[in-house]
């Protein structure tokens, strides 16, 4: 559990550092990529693709679906 959420929170910060703009602030980007993990692993899943393995691979995983969740919540936010 502790893992996941360590995963999560470097996820969070690499999304934060990836997707440019106005952000959402460390805390936020980190709980997106909290939230974004368990995205990616369901992206993964779904599309019937073999996610990488490890602890790197865990992290890629969850950095994807933290980006996605990261530019929708920029993307959703431009809008309104």
């Amino acid at each position: 559990m502790l893992g996941t959420i360590i995963i999560g929170l470097i996820a969070g910060w690499l999304a934060g550092k990836l997707i440019r703009g106005r952000g959402f602030g460390l805390i936020g980007d980190l709980v997106l990529g909290l939230i974004g993990g368990v995205v990616g692993g369901w992206i993964f899943a779904e599309l019937n693709v073999p996610g990488p393995s490890g602890t790197i691979g865990a992290i890629v995983v969850a950095t994807i679906g933290a980006v996605i969740l990261v530019w929708l919540a920029h993307t959703l936010r431009a809008v309104a």
